[in-house]
């Protein structure tokens, strides 16, 4: 059972290792066995900085009572163009569906969203997968594209 739970300072010391290992495995699929991430992915100040971000709304993913992940989104309550800044799971809990399941889960705890934005790393073709394939978003524009470490997909769903 998946459930998403408001995300707290105190989740940071559980989070940083799991988020350290799932931004690791996409580098080493996608970089040639690299470590890498975000800044501060592997020390909490990511987290610190963007999930305790006074406007950011951060939830913990937990599956059967463990945390396994977190999503950190940004709401818009006057245009309801909304974005998804960061969403990372445990690699072993990957390709099971709940990254899916976990957006089905926020689409339904937003039924006011016009459209959702997100971007993603040029490089990461399991990413861009799971947005385009499995989500529903769709590439609208790519920022950097001949810069495979720097360049982002910018990707939208415009919800009915």
């Amino acid at each position: 059972m998946i459930k998403l739970i408001a995300f707290n300072e105190k989740d940071i010391d559980v989070l940083t290792p799991i988020m350290k290992s799932a931004f690791d495995e996409d580098s080493h699929i996608h970089l040639n066995g690299q470590d890498g991430g975000p800044d501060g992915y592997d020390n909490g100040d990511f987290l610190r900085k963007w999930f305790m971000h006074p406007r950011a709304v951060p939830y913990t993913i937990y599956l059967d009572g463990q945390v396994i992940g977190a999503v950190n989104l940004w709401i818009n309550t006057a245009t309801q163009d909304n974005r998804l800044g960061c969403l990372f799971i445990s690699p072993e809990y990957e390709n099971k569906g709940i990254g899916r399941q976990v957006w089905t889960d926020i689409e339904r705890m937003y039924p006011d969203t016009h459209c959702w934005y997100t971007e993603t790393p040029v490089f990461s073709q399991r990413n861009h997968n799971f947005y385009i394939n499995k989500c529903g978003f769709h590439c609208i524009r790519i920022d950097n594209p001949k810069d495979y470490m720097n360049g982002q997909f910018i990707l939208r769903k415009t919800m009915k």
